[in-house]
C-alpha cells in the first residue's frame, strides 16, 4: 500500500509537469534595449540575452553599419496634432519614413495615415490595441496585426503591410515567430531617448541633442509622433545629419542581408 502511494504521487506529480518544455521558454519575454551609440559607434545588442532570438527569426534594429545610411521611424498610437507637421517636413527634405500605427489611430485619422501612404512613406503595424503581445495567444496576435493591415488597405493605397514594431519593444521568442510566419520583419531601434512624455517636452533643443549625439552607420531611429519636441527638431536633425554624410534611406531599402 506504501509504495502504491508513493507511486500515486509520483505518477501526479509528472501529470502537473508542462508537456512541452521548449514551449514554455518560447514565452521568455524581452524588453528591447540596446547599448547606445558613442562617438559614431554602433549601438550594440551585444550584451542583451536575446540576441540570439532577434538574430533567429530576422528581426532588425540596424542596417548596414559600414554605410552611412539612416531609417527614420514613426511610432503612433495616437494623435497629438503634430503628425502633420512631421509630414510636412519630411515632405519638404525629400525624407522616406515609415510609420507605426494602431488600430485606434487608423480609426481615428484616415486622412493622416492616407497622406502618409500618398506621399511615399511606408505605414507599419503597431498592432490593433497595443497589447504585450507576449501574453496573447497565437491567434490572437494574428488578428492584433489583420485587422490593422486591413483598415490601412481600406483607408489608404497602401495594401500590404511588411513590417511590425511590437508594443513597447515587448516580444519573445513565440511572438517573433508567429509575426514572421504572417509575414513580418520585426523592427526594432537603434536610436532613440524618452520623448514619450507629453507633459515632460523639453524643447526642440533637447530632442536635437539627444539624436544627435547617437547617429550612427545604419541607424533605425524611433521618435514618437506624440512629441512636440520631435516636430520642432525634425527638420534641424534631418538637415545637419546630411552635412555629416548621411542619407536617409526607406526600409524597404535596408540591404538584405542586414534583416
Amino acid at each position: 500500500m506504501k509504495r502504491y502511494a508513493i507511486l500515486t504521487a509520483v505518477v501526479l506529480l509528472i501529470s502537473l509537469l508542462p508537456v512541452h518544455a521548449g514551449t514554455a521558454n518560447q514565452d521568455v519575454s524581452y524588453h528591447f534595449g540596446f547599448k547606445k551609440s558613442k562617438n559614431g559607434q554602433p549601438a550594440s545588442i551585444d550584451q542583451e540575452g536575446f540576441k540570439p532570438i532577434i538574430e533567429k527569426h530576422g528581426a532588425v534594429f540596424l542596417g548596414d553599419t559600414t554605410r552611412k545610411e539612416l531609417y527614420l521611424t514613426f511610432d503612433n498610437g495616437y494623435e497629438n496634432g503634430y503628425t502633420k507637421n512631421v509630414l510636412d517636413t519630411l515632405k519638404e527634405k525629400k525624407v522616406p519614413a515609415i510609420f507605426f500605427v494602431t488600430g485606434h489611430y487608423v480609426k481615428d485619422q484616415p486622412e493622416l495615415v492616407k497622406r502618409m501612404a500618398e506621399e511615399g512613406h511606408l505605414i507599419g503595424n503597431h498592432s490593433w490595441s497595443h497589447p504585450d503581445m507576449t501574453r496573447i495567444t497565437n491567434e490572437r496576435i494574428r488578428e492584433e496585426l489583420e485587422k490593422v493591415k486591413e483598415l490601412v488597405a481600406q483607408v489608404s493605397e497602401q495594401k500590404d503591410m511588411r513590417y511590425l514594431r511590437p508594443p513597447r519593444g515587448i516580444f519573445s521568442d513565440r511572438s517573433l515567430a508567429v509575426s514572421k510566419k504572417l509575414g513580418y520583419t520585426n523592427v526594432f531601434w537603434s536610436i532613440a531617448y524618452k520623448d514619450w512624455e507629453t507633459h515632460s517636452q523639453k524643447g526642440w533643443k533637447y530632442a536635437y541633442d539627444s539624436v544627435m549625439k547617437q547617429l550612427h552607420p545604419g541607424a533605425v531611429i524611433l521618435l514618437h509622433a506624440v512629441s512636440r519636441d520631435n516636430a520642432e527638431a525634425l527638420g534641424a536633425i534631418i538637415d545637419d545629419a546630411r552635412k555629416q554624410g548621411y542619407e536617409f534611406k526607406s526600409l524597404d531599402q535596408m540591404p538584405k542581408q542586414e534583416r
